[in-house]
């Protein structure tokens, strides 16, 4: 079985590929470096985004109609100075296309079950389709989403839904032949049809008005819901909260620009909106609005974009210029008001910041380089795209930009600030997985799963299997911290819309951040000073009062805990914090300044060849600080970044973990880093002074 399993391991990346991107010939696997630049170069000087067919159901998705359920009774653990609640907020399962054609077959129930703590099965399986392996996580999280591709979806469930009247069809029996690409032409051409939107047309499986697909649509949407509603904790034990949820796939010019959409609570749409029905993501929130958030029944979306680090610039981009003033202020109004949170960190790799990029000014940033994805055939990085954007990222090509990365997105959002009034790029910080094995949490780097079914379900397989990005470049993932009075739906989301969120890279660090101008200095060793800091002060997420905010500028107090660890794993402890202060300098360049206020005060940690570190890092730290360059004119962004001690990363830590002799051959390869060091991020907050005469 496991022969099997590897032999079709190169359909699966290809598959992968297409429903990612758009329908192109497949690379060669292993390219000569030289050749394989001429080419890249060569393609990028022609890519353009692919036609696609960006057109509504008929009739178009119908809004939210059911009021929300009531909300239940407090819960017990309720606490006005607010606790941290972890959950993971990007996780697919057998209803996503790409989830389904790489061999998955987890539910949405799998993936609750899994997140509560119990175990499920994973690939590889039997010949008579039992699972062969079984993952649990190591703690259970407070809170998940399932957010399955609403591209696509009804085309799936018609396929695998026997009821279905095109379940019979060609095109559905060539779809449940995994994996769907890479094996047969076919194959590749369904896939290419489904991308496109072709297969909704007259002729295709959908039916000629394309009502099967929208029918089976609303089966599997519904179904989701029902698997969340099922696993919501309703009594004051509040152990487990569950989100209505579902992703926003967006590939301009073959550019990640994907959103999740998560809902409040039980009262949605009809149908999730897709990006086979609406081209933009402008198009997206006022569909949002008019579907959910002004239908009075209680529904309330926000949407979180997901994996900067492999846009080519686009996430960030201002794409409104060229209206008048009012009409871009409305437009960076409405992105504000639908778009609170970005995710930091998933297992595509790390969106914080990278050294060297195009008129970023403030010196070396070393911990730039954590876990990033985009590479080159020869080991060079992509070119700069400087102040355009590029195509291609998906497939490994095309330019990098700085708007590729969070830290200067939030730049950005000042800079737009300056100049219209309005930011669009408030944004606080998540991580999660964008696992598509139903496994949310699933981050524990001694025993990552992998998160791509037949792609990576063994070691040798995380280590050496191409795809857009080689495997080994790739994480278990992150997770969202929320600080929230209780583990309730609205408490989480109303937290998630003030922005007050962390992200961590799988650890379970708990980190605050206060700013205001009458902090007191003695916070760090003050019991209550949590309390008086929400009382004097503002946390993450959050914007300074310019009035109330002198030529002094404001206190931060900035405090973490460590992962207390399992039993499995005793975490490695923290090293330091550090306050990130990004704005725009007089001459309209992006400035970074990185500065340690508070560290471990131990000897430096060194981790052995079985990955045991030589000690323990700090329980807690924390500081007050100010910026000796306040500059109360300027608008300025802060955030924190707190660190671990070195760990082993989970490549090192599986292969120490074999025998000698039953490592891969890959286990040898020293370009990878061995040693991690495990973080979290605050969500930033912001001073934006008033603007002097006319904002344009």
């Amino acid at each position: 079985m496991q022969e099997s399993a590897t032999a079709s391991v190169r359909g699966v990346i290809l598959v992968s590929l297409l429903l990612a991107s758009t329908a192109c010939a497949p690379e060669p696997e292993e390219p000569d470096p030289a050749p394989a630049q001429e080419a890249q170069e060569a393609r990028q000087r022609t890519l353009v985004t692919p036609a696609r067919r960006h057109r509504d159901w008929e009739p178009p998705g119908g809004p939210a109609t059911v009021p929300a359920s009531p909300p239940g009774p407090r819960c017990a653990h309720y606490s006005p100075t607010r606790s941290a609640f972890f959950g993971d907020l990007h996780v697919h399962t057998v209803q996503s296309l790409d989830a389904y054609g790489r061999g998955g077959f987890q539910t949405p129930d799998d993936a609750y079950r899994f997140a509560k703590g119990e175990p499920i099965g994973l690939t590889p399986r039997s010949a008579d389709g039992e699972p062969l392996r079984f993952g649990t996580i190591d703690r259970p999280l407070d809170f998940a989403a399932v957010t399955d591709h609403a591209e696509w979806i009804g085309e799936l469930e018609s396929c695998t839904n026997a009821q279905s009247p095109a379940y019979d069809s060609l095109d559905c029996q060539i779809m449940r032949g995994r994996p769907l690409a890479g094996t047969t032409a076919a194959g590749d051409a369904l896939v290419r049809r489904v991308i496109s939107g072709a297969i909704r047309g007259p002729g295709g499986m959908c039916g000629a008005d394309a009502s099967v697909c929208r029918e089976y649509a609303g089966h599997a949407w519904r179904r989701t819901v029902a698997a969340a509603e099922a696993h919501q904790d309703r009594t004051e034990a509040c152990a487990f909260t569950a989100f209505n949820a579902w992703e926003f796939t967006s590939a301009p010019g073959r550019s990640k620009v994907h959103r999740n959409v998560i809902l409040r609570n039980d009262s949605v749409p009809e149908l999730p909106i897709s990006w086979a029905e609406e081209a933009e993501p402008e198009g997206l929130w006022k569909k949002l609005e008019a579907r959910c958030n002004d239908t009075d029944t209680g529904c309330e979306a926000l949407t979180i974009p997901h994996n900067p680090n492999i846009s080519n610039g686009r996430m960030f981009t201002v794409t409104y210029k060229d209206r008048p003033l009012d009409a871009q202020r409305r437009r960076a109004e409405l992105q504000r008001r639908l778009e609170p949170l970005v995710e930091m960190i998933q297992a595509k790799g790390e969106s914080e910041c990278r050294t060297g990029m195009w008129n970023v000014l403030g010196g070396e940033d070393e911990l730039c380089g954590f876990e990033k994805v985009r590479y080159m055939p020869n080991g060079a990085r992509p070119e700069d795209c400087e102040d355009s954007f590029g195509s291609g990222a998906l497939a490994g090509m095309g330019c990098q930009s700085r708007l590729d990365f969070v830290r200067y997105g939030l730049i950005e959002g000042l800079r737009e600030y300056a100049r219209i009034g309005v930011n669009p790029y408030r944004l606080g910080f998540i991580g999660s997985t964008d696992t598509h094995n139903g496994t949310p949490g699933a981050v524990e780097e001694y025993n990552y799963l992998g998160h791509n079914s037949l792609v990576d379900d063994t070691l040798e397989k995380r280590i050496t299997t191409p795809a857009y990005a080689p495997h080994p470049l790739r994480n278990p993932g992150g997770l969202i911290g929320v600080w929230a009075e209780e583990n309730s739906r609205d408490a989480l989301f109303d937290a998630m819309k003030r922005r007050e969120t962390f992200a961590t890279s799988g650890v379970r660090i708990q980190p605050r951040l206060f700013a205001g101008r009458d902090l007191p200095d003695g916070l760090c060793g003050d019991p209550d000073a949590v309390a008086e800091a929400y009382r004097s002060g503002v946390p993450m997420g959050a914007a300074l009062d310019p009035a109330g905010v002198d030529d002094d500028g404001p206190v931060f107090f900035a405090s973490a805990l460590r992962d207390p660890g399992t039993a499995m794993d005793a975490g490695a402890g923290l090293q330091r914090i550090q306050v990130i202060k990004g704005e725009v300098d007089d001459s309209g360049l992006f400035r970074e300044t990185v500065v340690d206020i508070a560290a471990d005060d131990g000897p430096d940690v060194e981790v052995d060849a079985d990955c045991a570190p030589s000690r323990q890092g700090a329980n807690a730290l924390c500081s007050v600080w100010r910026d000796p360059a306040w500059n109360p004119a300027r608008p300025a962004v802060y955030y924190a970044r707190v660190l671990e001690q070195p760990s082993c990363r989970w490549h090192a830590r599986q292969c120490a973990a074999l025998p000698a002799d039953e490592r891969p051959d890959a286990c040898a390869d020293n370009t990878l880093p061995r040693t991690v060091q495990e973080r979290a991020w605050t969500s930033a907050i912001w001073y934006e002074p008033p603007l002097a005469g006319d904002a344009s």
